[in-house]
């Protein structure tokens, strides 16, 4: 006798938060990682292969290559499902947090355009784990929702507006480092 599956709308919001933990939590690490490595303040653990250095983003594509394959093949639940959705997120970071690099093959880890792939995959995360499901959405709820993007969009540009200014008094800093640090 198989256990039943609870219905996917009540889990999937469980699930989506799971991702966005890790995804959070990964990038964070990695981004304090790189800067320890490259200020030389935290030993080098960087993997080079006959002289080129494996970036993250390959750990992530590998990660989320196994994670769909488990995904699809055992359609895992209960924990399994909440440990797929968190190893999701580890991934989804590892390989978005160089998405600048997937644009500019050879470019700096520091690209604004790595940071922005992050945010959008967060808000998407955030939205899918903690919006209310559409069956449930009701015309009392329009009004709320509506503001409720409009903030969101307001954070959005208030986001992107301090990365800016941020990233042309911290960008020529962090490049430099980087600059410094490569073998």
């Amino acid at each position: 006798m198989t256990a039943e599956r609870p219905p996917l709308h009540l889990n999937v919001h469980k699930l989506a938060r799971m991702a966005l933990f890790g995804f959070i939590l990964t990038f964070v690490a990695a981004r304090v990682c790189v800067l320890l490595i490259m200020s030389r303040t935290f030993p080098n653990f960087y993997f080079f292969l006959k002289g080129t250095h494996v970036h993250h983003l390959n750990y992530g594509i590998f990660l989320l290559a196994a994670v769909a394959g488990y995904a699809v093949f055992r359609r895992p639940v209960g924990r399994a499902a909440e440990a797929t959705a968190l190893l999701y997120g580890i991934a989804m970071a590892l390989t978005f947090d160089e998405f600048g690099m997937w644009l500019h093959l050879g470019g700096s880890y520091w690209q604004r355009a790595s940071v922005d792939a992050v945010i959008l995959v967060a808000a998407v995360l955030g939205l899918c784990g903690y919006l209310r499901s559409i069956e449930r959405f009701e015309s009392r709820h329009r009004w709320a929702a509506l503001a409720l993007l409009l903030a969101l969009g307001g954070f959005c540009w208030a986001v992107y507006a301090a990365g800016l200014r941020l990233g042309d008094l911290v960008g020529p800093k962090l490049q430099e480092l980087e600059a410094s640090s490569s073998p």
